[in-house]
Protein backbone atom coordinates (compact mmCIF):
# COMPACT_ATOMS: atom_id res chain seq x y z
CA UNK A 1 0.00 0.00 0.00
CA UNK A 2 1.23 3.21 -1.33
CA UNK A 3 -1.22 5.34 0.11
CA UNK A 4 -3.81 6.25 2.16
CA UNK A 5 -7.02 9.00 3.40
CA UNK A 6 -6.72 10.38 6.52
CA UNK A 7 -9.77 11.62 7.95
CA UNK A 8 -8.58 14.65 10.99
CA UNK A 9 -12.01 15.46 12.75
CA UNK A 10 -13.03 17.31 15.81
CA UNK A 11 -14.92 14.47 17.02
CA UNK A 12 -13.90 11.64 15.53
CA UNK A 13 -11.33 10.32 13.01
CA UNK A 14 -10.80 7.92 10.32
CA UNK A 15 -8.22 6.17 8.10
CA UNK A 16 -8.55 4.97 4.48
CA UNK A 17 -7.12 2.47 2.03
CA UNK A 18 -8.11 2.20 -1.23
CA UNK A 19 -6.74 -0.52 -4.29
CA UNK A 20 -8.44 -2.12 -7.41
CA UNK A 21 -11.24 -3.91 -5.11
CA UNK A 22 -12.24 -0.30 -3.78
CA UNK A 23 -12.34 1.80 -0.44
CA UNK A 24 -12.12 0.74 2.53
CA UNK A 25 -11.77 1.70 6.33
CA UNK A 26 -8.84 0.45 8.95
CA UNK A 27 -10.06 -0.27 11.94
CA UNK A 28 -8.15 1.83 14.38
CA UNK A 29 -9.65 0.66 17.88
CA UNK A 30 -10.67 -2.87 18.88
CA UNK A 31 -13.19 -4.02 15.85
CA UNK A 32 -14.03 0.02 15.12
CA UNK A 33 -13.07 1.45 12.28
CA UNK A 34 -13.45 5.14 13.91
CA UNK A 35 -11.41 7.08 16.57
CA UNK A 36 -12.76 9.38 18.65
CA UNK A 37 -10.56 12.44 18.40
CA UNK A 38 -9.64 12.39 21.90
CA UNK A 39 -6.39 12.13 23.75
CA UNK A 40 -6.14 11.73 28.00
CA UNK A 41 -2.49 12.60 29.03
CA UNK A 42 -1.80 11.05 32.73
CA UNK A 43 0.27 12.58 34.93
CA UNK A 44 3.60 10.80 34.63
CA UNK A 45 2.42 7.99 31.42
CA UNK A 46 2.40 8.48 27.77
CA UNK A 47 -1.10 9.90 25.88
CA UNK A 48 -3.91 7.84 25.81
CA UNK A 49 -6.46 7.84 22.52
CA UNK A 50 -10.01 7.71 21.47
CA UNK A 51 -12.82 5.57 23.57
CA UNK A 52 -9.87 4.32 26.08
CA UNK A 53 -8.95 7.91 26.63
CA UNK A 54 -12.41 9.09 27.68
CA UNK A 55 -12.94 5.51 29.67
CA UNK A 56 -9.72 7.06 31.45
CA UNK A 57 -11.45 10.25 32.21
CA UNK A 58 -14.60 8.64 33.40
CA UNK A 59 -12.56 6.31 35.55
CA UNK A 60 -11.18 9.37 37.08
CA UNK A 61 -7.61 8.91 36.23
CA UNK A 62 -5.52 11.36 37.39
CA UNK A 63 -4.59 13.53 34.31
CA UNK A 64 -6.01 16.15 31.16
CA UNK A 65 -8.72 15.02 28.63
CA UNK A 66 -8.55 16.84 25.56
CA UNK A 67 -11.25 16.98 23.11
CA UNK A 68 -12.25 19.33 19.74
CA UNK A 69 -8.27 19.84 19.17
CA UNK A 70 -8.60 20.62 15.51
CA UNK A 71 -10.14 23.36 16.32
CA UNK A 72 -7.02 24.90 17.26
CA UNK A 73 -5.96 25.09 13.76
CA UNK A 74 -5.75 28.29 12.41
CA UNK A 75 -5.57 30.05 15.44
CA UNK A 76 -2.80 31.35 18.02
CA UNK A 77 -3.98 28.31 20.09
CA UNK A 78 -2.00 25.69 18.44
CA UNK A 79 1.22 27.23 19.87
CA UNK A 80 -0.33 27.75 23.63
CA UNK A 81 0.96 25.06 26.15
CA UNK A 82 -1.52 23.48 28.81
CA UNK A 83 -0.24 21.42 31.88
CA UNK A 84 -0.08 18.38 32.24
CA UNK A 85 1.22 17.22 36.14
CA UNK A 86 4.39 19.12 36.90
CA UNK A 87 4.75 19.76 32.87
CA UNK A 88 3.51 21.82 29.82
CA UNK A 89 3.09 20.72 26.22
CA UNK A 90 2.10 22.90 23.51
CA UNK A 91 -1.54 22.10 21.19
CA UNK A 92 0.60 21.40 18.62
CA UNK A 93 2.70 18.47 20.19
CA UNK A 94 -1.20 17.16 21.34
CA UNK A 95 -2.31 17.22 18.08
CA UNK A 96 1.32 15.79 16.90
CA UNK A 97 1.17 12.40 19.06
CA UNK A 98 -2.92 11.80 18.24
CA UNK A 99 -2.11 11.96 14.53
CA UNK A 100 1.19 9.89 14.77
CA UNK A 101 -1.08 7.12 16.53
CA UNK A 102 -4.12 7.35 13.66
CA UNK A 103 -0.81 7.20 10.97
CA UNK A 104 0.55 3.91 12.87
CA UNK A 105 -2.12 1.89 11.78
CA UNK A 106 -0.83 2.62 8.14
CA UNK A 107 2.81 2.80 8.41
CA UNK A 108 3.61 1.21 5.20
CA UNK A 109 2.34 4.25 3.55
CA UNK A 110 4.28 7.17 1.85
CA UNK A 111 1.66 9.38 0.45
CA UNK A 112 -1.64 11.08 2.09
CA UNK A 113 -4.29 13.23 0.88
CA UNK A 114 -5.78 14.71 4.38
CA UNK A 115 -8.99 15.98 4.44
CA UNK A 116 -10.14 19.73 5.13
CA UNK A 117 -12.65 21.86 5.57
CA UNK A 118 -13.82 24.42 2.97
CA UNK A 119 -12.54 26.67 5.66
CA UNK A 120 -10.71 26.02 8.75
CA UNK A 121 -11.81 29.63 9.64
CA UNK A 122 -14.20 31.96 8.44
CA UNK A 123 -13.45 34.96 6.94
CA UNK A 124 -10.03 35.03 7.51
CA UNK A 125 -8.33 33.25 4.52
CA UNK A 126 -4.26 34.09 6.05
CA UNK A 127 -5.24 32.06 9.10
CA UNK A 128 -6.97 29.46 6.77
CA UNK A 129 -3.57 29.18 4.80
CA UNK A 130 -1.81 28.59 8.56
CA UNK A 131 -3.74 25.55 9.38
CA UNK A 132 -3.57 23.81 6.20
CA UNK A 133 -0.23 24.49 7.01
CA UNK A 134 0.35 23.47 10.19
CA UNK A 135 -1.63 19.69 9.21
CA UNK A 136 0.91 19.57 5.96
CA UNK A 137 3.94 19.93 8.46
CA UNK A 138 2.42 17.23 11.00
CA UNK A 139 2.03 15.16 7.80
CA UNK A 140 5.70 15.23 6.91
CA UNK A 141 7.26 14.76 9.91
CA UNK A 142 5.30 11.91 10.27
CA UNK A 143 6.96 10.41 7.09
CA UNK A 144 4.72 10.75 4.40
CA UNK A 145 6.67 12.18 1.44
CA UNK A 146 3.78 13.17 -0.45
CA UNK A 147 0.93 14.88 1.27
CA UNK A 148 -2.14 16.08 -0.35
CA UNK A 149 -5.40 17.80 0.62
CA UNK A 150 -9.14 17.66 -0.45
CA UNK A 151 -12.17 19.50 0.47
CA UNK A 152 -14.08 17.13 3.47
CA UNK A 153 -17.49 17.69 1.03
CA UNK A 154 -15.78 17.05 -2.22
CA UNK A 155 -14.52 13.72 -0.94
CA UNK A 156 -17.84 12.53 0.84
CA UNK A 157 -18.97 12.87 -2.96
CA UNK A 158 -16.39 10.83 -3.99
CA UNK A 159 -17.34 8.06 -1.66
CA UNK A 160 -20.96 8.46 -3.16
CA UNK A 161 -19.91 8.31 -6.39
CA UNK A 162 -18.66 4.89 -6.37
CA UNK A 163 -21.88 3.90 -5.80
CA UNK A 164 -23.75 5.56 -8.55
CA UNK A 165 -24.90 4.17 -12.04
CA UNK A 166 -26.18 7.11 -13.46
CA UNK A 167 -24.90 10.85 -13.94
CA UNK A 168 -26.22 13.37 -11.42
CA UNK A 169 -26.00 16.85 -10.23
CA UNK A 170 -25.94 16.22 -6.27
CA UNK A 171 -25.71 18.46 -3.52
CA UNK A 172 -23.40 17.22 -0.94
CA UNK A 173 -24.20 18.63 2.54
CA UNK A 174 -21.53 17.27 5.41
CA UNK A 175 -22.01 18.48 8.83
CA UNK A 176 -19.25 17.57 10.89
CA UNK A 177 -18.14 18.20 14.54
CA UNK A 178 -16.77 21.69 13.86
CA UNK A 179 -17.76 22.16 10.37
CA UNK A 180 -20.40 22.12 8.06
CA UNK A 181 -19.55 22.21 4.56
CA UNK A 182 -21.54 22.02 1.15
CA UNK A 183 -20.95 21.28 -2.05
CA UNK A 184 -22.53 21.30 -5.91
CA UNK A 185 -20.68 18.23 -8.07
CA UNK A 186 -21.66 17.26 -10.92
CA UNK A 187 -20.95 12.83 -10.31
CA UNK A 188 -21.13 9.58 -12.58
CA UNK A 189 -19.76 6.46 -13.36
CA UNK A 190 -17.81 8.44 -16.66
CA UNK A 191 -16.57 11.67 -14.75
CA UNK A 192 -15.00 9.18 -12.22
CA UNK A 193 -12.60 8.46 -14.93
CA UNK A 194 -11.37 12.12 -15.41
CA UNK A 195 -7.86 13.23 -14.05
CA UNK A 196 -9.32 16.56 -13.21
CA UNK A 197 -12.27 16.70 -11.47
CA UNK A 198 -12.20 20.57 -11.08
CA UNK A 199 -14.92 21.45 -13.77
CA UNK A 200 -17.36 18.98 -12.14
CA UNK A 201 -17.41 21.14 -9.28
CA UNK A 202 -20.02 24.30 -9.44
CA UNK A 203 -20.35 25.42 -5.53
CA UNK A 204 -18.30 24.82 -2.53
CA UNK A 205 -18.75 26.74 0.66
CA UNK A 206 -18.30 26.32 4.35
CA UNK A 207 -19.04 28.09 7.66
CA UNK A 208 -17.41 27.17 11.05
CA UNK A 209 -20.51 25.37 12.50
CA UNK A 210 -20.90 21.77 13.56
CA UNK A 211 -22.03 19.30 15.78
CA UNK A 212 -19.70 20.65 18.67
CA UNK A 213 -21.81 24.00 18.34
CA UNK A 214 -25.32 22.50 18.75
CA UNK A 215 -23.80 20.68 21.64
CA UNK A 216 -22.93 24.01 22.72
CA UNK A 217 -26.44 25.40 22.28
CA UNK A 218 -27.82 22.59 23.96
CA UNK A 219 -26.26 23.15 27.30
CA UNK A 220 -26.30 26.42 27.42
CA UNK A 221 -30.14 26.15 26.82
CA UNK A 222 -31.16 23.01 29.42
CA UNK A 223 -27.65 22.55 31.17
CA UNK A 224 -26.16 25.71 32.54
CA UNK A 225 -29.06 27.42 33.69
CA UNK A 226 -29.18 24.95 36.41
CA UNK A 227 -25.34 26.16 37.32
CA UNK A 228 -26.23 29.75 37.60
CA UNK A 229 -25.89 30.76 33.65
CA UNK A 230 -28.43 33.79 33.64
CA UNK A 231 -29.22 33.94 37.44
CA UNK A 232 -29.91 37.24 38.82
CA UNK A 233 -26.76 38.39 40.94
CA UNK A 234 -27.16 41.73 44.10
CA UNK A 235 -30.77 41.46 44.41
CA UNK A 236 -31.52 41.38 41.10
CA UNK A 237 -29.34 44.18 39.75
CA UNK A 238 -26.52 41.81 37.98
CA UNK A 239 -26.61 38.66 36.49
CA UNK A 240 -23.63 36.24 36.50
CA UNK A 241 -20.91 36.67 34.70
CA UNK A 242 -21.22 34.29 31.00
CA UNK A 243 -17.61 33.14 30.60
CA UNK A 244 -17.51 30.75 32.77
CA UNK A 245 -20.40 28.72 31.52
CA UNK A 246 -19.38 29.53 27.76
CA UNK A 247 -15.83 27.56 28.52
CA UNK A 248 -17.69 25.01 30.07
CA UNK A 249 -20.20 24.51 26.97
CA UNK A 250 -17.26 24.53 24.37
CA UNK A 251 -15.23 21.38 24.42
CA UNK A 252 -11.28 22.98 24.23
CA UNK A 253 -11.80 25.40 26.64
CA UNK A 254 -13.19 23.31 29.73
CA UNK A 255 -10.03 22.58 31.08
CA UNK A 256 -9.25 26.50 31.25
CA UNK A 257 -11.64 26.21 34.52
CA UNK A 258 -9.32 23.96 36.57
CA UNK A 259 -7.46 26.63 38.13
CA UNK A 260 -7.04 28.21 41.68
CA UNK A 261 -8.30 31.79 40.14
CA UNK A 262 -11.53 30.22 38.85
CA UNK A 263 -11.93 28.43 42.38
CA UNK A 264 -11.31 32.10 44.49
CA UNK A 265 -13.34 33.43 41.88
CA UNK A 266 -16.62 31.48 42.52
CA UNK A 267 -16.00 31.87 45.91
CA UNK A 268 -16.23 35.33 45.91
CA UNK A 269 -19.78 34.82 43.62
CA UNK A 270 -21.41 32.97 45.77
CA UNK A 271 -21.52 36.26 47.65
CA UNK A 272 -23.40 38.07 44.95
CA UNK A 273 -25.82 35.65 43.27
CA UNK A 274 -29.58 35.21 44.70
CA UNK A 275 -29.92 31.72 44.74
CA UNK A 276 -26.25 30.36 46.53
CA UNK A 277 -27.62 26.62 45.54
CA UNK A 278 -26.79 27.40 41.88
CA UNK A 279 -23.33 28.14 42.25
CA UNK A 280 -22.70 25.35 44.49
CA UNK A 281 -23.63 23.14 41.98
CA UNK A 282 -20.99 24.75 39.45
CA UNK A 283 -18.57 24.93 41.79
CA UNK A 284 -18.64 21.09 42.78
CA UNK A 285 -18.61 20.12 38.97
CA UNK A 286 -15.28 22.79 38.79
CA UNK A 287 -14.06 21.09 41.90
CA UNK A 288 -14.31 17.54 40.72
CA UNK A 289 -13.56 18.08 37.32
CA UNK A 290 -16.65 16.78 35.57
CA UNK A 291 -16.38 19.49 33.36
CA UNK A 292 -16.23 16.93 30.07
CA UNK A 293 -18.51 14.28 32.07
CA UNK A 294 -21.17 16.70 31.59
CA UNK A 295 -20.16 17.62 27.95
CA UNK A 296 -20.85 13.68 26.85
CA UNK A 297 -23.93 13.70 28.76
CA UNK A 298 -25.18 16.64 26.94
CA UNK A 299 -23.62 15.08 23.29
CA UNK A 300 -25.27 11.69 24.68
CA UNK A 301 -28.86 13.60 25.02
CA UNK A 302 -28.46 15.31 21.49
CA UNK A 303 -28.05 11.98 19.94
CA UNK A 304 -30.86 10.66 21.69
CA UNK A 305 -33.32 13.86 20.63
CA UNK A 306 -32.54 12.82 17.09
CA UNK A 307 -34.91 9.10 17.56
CA UNK A 308 -36.69 10.59 20.45
CA UNK A 309 -38.87 13.89 21.46
CA UNK A 310 -37.59 13.85 24.55
CA UNK A 311 -34.43 12.77 26.78
CA UNK A 312 -33.56 13.25 30.59
CA UNK A 313 -30.41 15.30 31.12
CA UNK A 314 -28.28 13.83 34.27
CA UNK A 315 -26.81 16.08 36.31
CA UNK A 316 -27.19 15.24 39.14
CA UNK A 317 -24.64 12.42 39.32
CA UNK A 318 -22.04 15.23 38.53
CA UNK A 319 -23.34 18.25 40.45
CA UNK A 320 -26.18 17.95 42.51
CA UNK A 321 -28.56 19.69 40.32
CA UNK A 322 -32.11 18.05 39.24
CA UNK A 323 -32.24 15.40 36.22
CA UNK A 324 -34.39 17.56 33.71
CA UNK A 325 -36.44 16.36 30.70
CA UNK A 326 -35.20 17.88 27.62
CA UNK A 327 -37.84 17.89 24.51
CA UNK A 328 -36.78 18.17 20.87
CA UNK A 329 -38.79 20.78 19.94
CA UNK A 330 -36.66 22.78 22.90
CA UNK A 331 -33.21 21.72 21.28
CA UNK A 332 -34.75 22.56 18.01
CA UNK A 333 -35.38 26.51 19.14
CA UNK A 334 -32.32 26.49 20.33
CA UNK A 335 -30.95 25.39 17.12
CA UNK A 336 -32.90 27.54 14.98
CA UNK A 337 -29.98 30.43 14.78
CA UNK A 338 -27.58 27.52 13.49
CA UNK A 339 -29.94 26.36 11.29
CA UNK A 340 -30.53 30.16 9.58
CA UNK A 341 -26.78 29.44 9.17
CA UNK A 342 -26.84 26.48 7.36
CA UNK A 343 -30.08 27.61 5.03
CA UNK A 344 -27.71 30.44 4.09
CA UNK A 345 -24.78 28.26 2.90
CA UNK A 346 -26.85 25.92 1.09
CA UNK A 347 -28.37 28.80 -0.73
CA UNK A 348 -25.03 30.27 -1.29
CA UNK A 349 -23.74 27.19 -3.06
CA UNK A 350 -26.95 27.13 -5.32
CA UNK A 351 -26.33 30.57 -6.50
CA UNK A 352 -22.47 29.83 -6.92
CA UNK A 353 -23.66 26.94 -9.44
CA UNK A 354 -26.05 29.05 -10.88
CA UNK A 355 -28.77 26.43 -10.72
CA UNK A 356 -32.42 26.56 -9.35
CA UNK A 357 -32.88 24.30 -6.75
CA UNK A 358 -35.26 21.59 -9.09
CA UNK A 359 -31.98 21.48 -10.87
CA UNK A 360 -30.25 19.06 -8.01
CA UNK A 361 -30.62 15.51 -8.61
CA UNK A 362 -30.06 14.33 -4.77
CA UNK A 363 -28.76 15.37 -1.93
CA UNK A 364 -26.22 13.55 0.07
CA UNK A 365 -25.97 14.29 3.82
CA UNK A 366 -23.25 13.18 5.90
CA UNK A 367 -21.56 13.67 9.12
CA UNK A 368 -22.53 12.99 12.55
CA UNK A 369 -24.82 15.19 13.03
CA UNK A 370 -26.67 15.18 9.97
CA UNK A 371 -29.00 12.55 11.40
CA UNK A 372 -30.58 15.29 13.18
CA UNK A 373 -34.23 15.74 12.84
CA UNK A 374 -34.51 19.63 11.91
CA UNK A 375 -31.60 19.45 9.46
CA UNK A 376 -33.49 17.09 7.47
CA UNK A 377 -36.45 18.91 7.44
CA UNK A 378 -34.69 22.04 6.48
CA UNK A 379 -33.14 20.03 3.25
CA UNK A 380 -36.58 19.03 2.63
CA UNK A 381 -38.38 22.38 2.61
CA UNK A 382 -35.39 24.05 0.06
CA UNK A 383 -34.82 21.00 -2.18
CA UNK A 384 -38.30 18.99 -2.35
CA UNK A 385 -37.73 17.13 -5.38
CA UNK A 386 -34.10 15.83 -4.65
CA UNK A 387 -33.60 12.18 -2.99
CA UNK A 388 -31.89 12.28 0.38
CA UNK A 389 -29.35 9.91 0.40
CA UNK A 390 -27.26 8.74 3.23
CA UNK A 391 -23.83 6.61 3.75
CA UNK A 392 -21.35 6.30 6.74
CA UNK A 393 -22.02 8.95 8.20
CA UNK A 394 -18.65 8.47 9.81
CA UNK A 395 -16.85 6.70 7.25
CA UNK A 396 -17.94 8.41 3.90
CA UNK A 397 -15.63 11.18 4.12
CA UNK A 398 -12.35 8.75 5.03
CA UNK A 399 -13.29 6.51 2.19
CA UNK A 400 -13.42 8.93 -0.05
CA UNK A 401 -10.14 10.20 0.79
CA UNK A 402 -8.59 7.48 0.01
CA UNK A 403 -10.09 7.15 -3.65
CA UNK A 404 -8.55 10.23 -3.76
CA UNK A 405 -4.74 9.41 -2.65
CA UNK A 406 -5.14 6.23 -5.15
CA UNK A 407 -5.95 8.48 -8.27
CA UNK A 408 -3.13 10.85 -7.17
CA UNK A 409 -0.42 8.43 -6.04
CA UNK A 410 -1.30 5.21 -7.15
Amino acid sequence: MHSCGIDFGTSNSTLGIADAQGARLITLEGDENTLPSAVFWPEDEPPIFGRAAIAAYLDHEAGRLMRGLKSTLGSGLIEDRTRIGNRSVTFREVLGRYLSHLRAAAPEARAVVMGRPVHFVDNDPEADARAESVLAGMARDLGFAEVGFQYEPIAAGLAHEAGLTDEELVLIVDIGGGTSDVSLIRLGPERARAADRAGDILGNDGIRLGGTDFDRALSLAEAMPHLGFGAATKGGTGTMPRHYFLDLATWHRINALYTRQVESDLKALRHEIDRPDLLDRLARLVAERNGHALAIEVERVKIALSGSEAARLMLGPLCGAPNPMVRRDGFETALAPGLARLQALISGVLTQGAVKADAVGSVFLTGGSSRLPALRTLVTRMLPDAQQHRGDDFGAVGLGLALDARRRFG
